[in-house]
C-alpha cells in the first residue's frame, strides 16, 4: 500500500549527486513531493531529504540504488511515525487588514505564527508544522486577502537514529581489512616499463 516515506541520503557534497538522485526517482515514474538539502551534522557530508508517496517495496529498491552511488555513504527510508517533522511556511497578507482587525491578531497566535516583515502595504509571518497544519492557516488567512503563500521542503530527524556522525566514529574505528594483493598484470607491467 502507497504511503508517505521520507528518504534521507548522507553523502559527500559533489557536483552533478543531486541531478543524477533525482534522475533515479524519476526513472522509476515517482513524483517527488518535497526535496531538502543541507549540511549535516558531519563536517563535509551533506544531507538529502526527499519525500515520496510509494510502497515499501518500491522505496526499499530506491533506497539501494541510490546508495550505489560513490558519493553516498548511507540512506535511510522513514513512514512519518518514526520521524520528526516539520515545514516552514511564510505568509503575506495586507497590513491594513491585520491593524483593523483583531481577530487576524487572535488567528495567528492560535497557529503560532510571528510576523517577519512588516511594511505599509504588506505584512509577512512566518509558521512552522506539518503540512496539514500550514494549509489550515492559509484557508484561515485567505478571507483576510491572502497575498502569497509559499512552504519550504521537510526537515526531518529520525526518533530512533544517534546521529549519522556516531555512525562515521563506528566505521572508522574499525579495523581496516586484509592487506590488499597486488594485481600481477600491473606487477608485470611495472617490471617492463622499468627495464
Amino acid at each position: 500500500m502507497k504511503q508517505e516515506y521520507t528518504i534521507t541520503v548522507y553523502a559527500e557534497n559533489h557536483i552533478g549527486l543531486l541531478v543524477r538522485v533525482a534522475t533515479i526517482i524519476s526513472r522509476r515514474k515517482i513524483n517527488i513531493e518535497s526535496l531538502n538539502t543541507s549540511p549535516s551534522e558531519s563536517e563535509g557530508i551533506h544531507r538529502l531529504t526527499i519525500v515520496i508517496h510509494e510502497t515499501e517495496e518500491v522505496v526499499r529498491k530506491l533506497a539501494r540504488q541510490i546508495e550505489k552511488q560513490v558519493e553516498v555513504l548511507k540512506v535511510y527510508y522513514n513512514n512519518n511515525e518514526e520521524i520528526i517533522w516539520q515545514e516552514l511556511a511564510l505568509y503575506k497578507v495586507p497590513t491594513d487588514e491585520i491593524a483593523e482587525k483583531v481577530k487576524v491578531e487572535r488567528l495567528l497566535r492560535e497557529y503560532g505564527a510571528r510576523a517577519v516583515v512588516i511594511r505599509k502595504d504588506y505584512t509577512i509571518f512566518e509558521a512552522s508544522g506539518h503540512r496539514e497544519e500550514t494549509d489550515r492557516l492559509v484557508t484561515a488567512l485567505a478571507p483576510y486577502g491572502l497575498i502569497e503563500f509559499v512552504r519550504s521542503a521537510r526537515v526531518a530527524i529520525i526518533k530512533d537514529s544517534k546521529g549519522f556522525h556516531e555512525k562515521l566514529k563506528e566505521f572508522e574505528q574499525t579495523e581496516p581489512g586484509p592487506e590488499l594483493i597486488e594485481n600481477e598484470f600491473l606487477n608485470r607491467q611495472q617490471e617492463v616499463f622499468t627495464m
